[in-house]
C-alpha cells in the first residue's frame, strides 16, 4: 500500500470531518457495534496485562530492595502504555476488520462506485462515522480498560505477591499525576483515529473480488499495529519532553 495514498485518504477524512449534516445515525449504529464487539475482549486481555507487569515489576523491585514502589509502576505503565494499547489492539482487531470487510464487500460489488454516480459522497457518508466511532468509543474502552487492569494488578500484587495495600495505593498517589491519565485518553483516541482510517481506506480501496477483500483485512491489520505501535512510540516521546516526571 502507497503511503501517499493513505495520506491522501487521512487529509479527505479530516475534510470531510466538517462537512455538513453529519451522519449521526450512521455514528451510532457503528459505535455500538464497535463496544459490543470490542468490550468483553478488551476486559479479559486487560487483566492478564496488569497481572503480568505486575509480577515482572513486583519480582524486578524485591531484588531491589524497592517493593514499596511496585504500585506506581504498575500503575502508571497501566494507564499510559498497557491500557491505550491492548485496547487499540482489540479494537483494530475485532471492530477494524469487520469494518474493512463490510467496505471491501461493498466495494466489490460496486455499490460504492453507485453512491459516487449518485453525488454521494463516499467519505463523508460511511468513512467519517466509522473512522470517529472507533476513536471515541476507543477513548471510552480505555478507560475501563485501565480500571479493570489496575485492579487485576492490585489484586495480583496484593493477593498473590504478598504485597502490602497500603504502600501499593501511596505509591501510585505519590508518583503518579493526572496528565498520565490525560496522555492514555488521548493516544486511545489517536490510535483509535489511526485504526479506523487504515481499516476504511483499505477496505473502500478493495480489488480483485472476494480474495482481494481477505487480503485488505488482513493488510488493515498489520498495517494498523504497525502505525499504532509508531504512533505510542513517538507520542510517549513527546509526553515525556513535554511533562516531566513527578518526583517524591
Amino acid at each position: 500500500m502507497p503511503i501517499g495514498d493513505l495520506f491522501q485518504f487521512t487529509a479527505q477524512v479530516v475534510r470531510a470531518l466538517f462537512q455538513r449534516p453529519f451522519q449521526w445515525r450512521e455514528f451510532s449504529d457503528q459505535a455500538w457495534f464497535v463496544t459490543r464487539v470490542s468490550l468483553l475482549p478488551t476486559m479479559a486481555i486487560t487483566i492478564p496485562f496488569g497481572a503480568v507487569l505486575s509480577l515482572q515489576i513486583g519480582s524486578l523491585f524485591n531484588q531491589l530492595g524497592a517493593r514499596s514502589f511496585t504500585g506506581a509502576v504498575s500503575v502508571v505503565g497501566i494507564v499510559q502504555q498497557a491500557g491505550p494499547v491492548a485496547t487499540v489492539v482489540i479494537v483494530a482487531g475485532a471492530a477494524g476488520t469487520a469494518v474493512a470487510a463490510d467496505l471491501g464487500s461493498r466495494k466489490v460489488r460496486e455499490e460504492l462506485d453507485a453512491m459516487e454516480v449518485l453525488g454521494i459522497s463516499v467519505i463523508q457518508r460511511l468513512v467519517v462515522p466509522r473512522v470517529l466511532a472507533m476513536a471515541v468509543i476507543a477513548v471510552l474502552l480505555n478507560g475501563v480498560a485501565t480500571t479493570v487492569g489496575v485492579a487485576g494488578g492490585y489484586g495480583f500484587n496484593v493477593l498473590v505477591q504478598g504485597g502490602s495495600p497500603g504502600a501499593y495505593v501511596h505509591a501510585f498517589t505519590a508518583l503518579a499525576q493526572l496528565p498520565d491519565l490525560w496522555v492514555g485518553e488521548i493516544k486511545a483516541f489517536i490510535f483509535g483515529a489511526i485504526a479506523g482510517i487504515v481499516a476504511c481506506h483499505q477496505g473502500v480501496n478493495a480489488k480483485g473480488g472476494p480474495a482481494g477483500v481477505g487480503a485488505g483485512v488482513n493488510q488493515s491489520v498489520v498495517i494498523s499495529f504497525v502505525l499504532l505501535f509508531v504512533a505510542n512510540a513517538v507520542l510517549t516521546l513527546v509526553y515525556f519532553q513535554l511533562v516531566p516526571p513527578k518526583g517524591l
